[in-house]
């Protein structure tokens, strides 16, 4: 007569699992629940944010904390995990006031500052002094030192992005304080670039990375670009040396509309975070609608159909997530 084992409980049958380090396919709701609810756009008002971002301002001093800044978060409930403000991308509010200094370091994640507010700090990348005026443009690519000194008379905001979340998925995230050594060597800055600006750049030239790329050029830039089907102007920042993205995972573009005017339905499968640098309009983003005005910052999904609409003469800065899914073959654009 053959003897067969007894049947295992399902409380033995779970300390089995766990003991062995496995788990049931079967079970996973994100397996076999179907799509999350799709995203939508995320408004932070400026409006809105001046009093959180002043009373920060006198909360605490850089000397007692790395960075003062206010994190822009994702407030969608089925993307639980590692705090972002949209996926691959985090975003913040961040703030220097006169006299102050952020101390130095360097890490992995790419970051970028956009001047939001005030005037007269300045960013040091792997030694070069960058200032920082409203409008600006400072690039901190993965592994450069950078600091930041405000020897100015009014307090300094900016928005930081960095695709800190992806490096943490990936399990690429690194960190080192100062005091800064190895600074590798620098020559003068190559000629400001845009993508349908590039510089002639001669084979034997020598270039340094492009760190600041100001306000007043980009908007003469933007101004003299040649317009959409639609009537828009578009333009990227790009690497003077490569004529590619500004930072190896991180892309940046600008948008003007004119006044009353809209732009052709566009879809992707990037993901941006925009700022308003100028005008007021509205965003729609599937049957999503956000209102924004002048220095506020909103997020866009990825696979949506998104349209822009301005009441007045509008430009927006996008930074997106873009070059990450073009080197991965994952990228979709078109326009409707």
């Amino acid at each position: 007569m053959i003897e067969t084992s007894a049947k295992p409980t399902d409380e033995e049958r779970r300390a089995a699992w766990d003991a062995a380090a496995v788990s049931p396919l079967w079970e996973n709701r994100m397996a076999h629940g179907g799509a999350p609810p799709p995203d939508r756009p995320q408004l932070w008002a400026w409006e809105a944010m001046k009093p959180l971002i002043e009373d920060a301002a006198q909360l605490n001093s850089t000397a007692v904390v790395e960075r003062r800044v206010l994190s822009l978060m994702h407030a969608n409930p089925h993307a639980p995990g590692f705090p972002f403000t949209i996926t691959n991308l985090n975003a913040g509010y961040q703030i220097l006031l006169p006299g102050e200094s952020a101390r130095p370091h360097r890490h992995s994640m790419n970051a970028l500052r956009f001047v939001l507010d005030g005037n007269g700090a300045h960013t040091v990348v792997d030694g070069k002094a960058c200032p920082m005026f409203e409008g600006d443009l400072i690039l901190t690519p993965g592994w450069t030192w950078h600091e930041h000194v405000h020897p100015g008379q009014d307090r300094i905001v900016w928005l930081d992005v960095l695709d800190a979340s992806l490096h943490r998925y990936l399990g690429t995230d690194a960190f080192e304080p100062g005091p800064v050594h190895d600074v590798p060597p620098t020559t003068p800055d190559a000629s400001f670039a845009f993508a349908n600006l590039l510089p002639e750049i001669p084979e034997t030239a020598a270039y340094s990375p492009v760190f600041r790329y100001p306000w007043a050029t980009a908007a003469a830039a933007l101004a003299a670009a040649p317009r959409g089907a639609d009537g828009a102007r578009r333009l990227r920042y790009v690497n003077p040396v490569t004529g590619g993205a500004t930072l190896t995972l991180l892309d940046c573009t600008l948008l003007e509309i004119d006044a009353g005017c809209e732009t052709a339905p566009f879809y992707t499968s990037s993901h941006s975070v925009v700022t308003v640098v100028e005008g007021r309009g509205s965003t729609q983003s599937d049957d999503a609608t956000i209102a924004w005005e002048t220095k506020d910052i909103f997020s866009l999904p990825s696979r949506q159909w998104v349209t822009h609409r301005a009441k007045e003469r509008t430009r927006l800065f996008f930074t997106t997530d873009r070059e990450v899914l073009r080197r991965l073959d994952l990228l979709e654009e078109k326009f409707r």
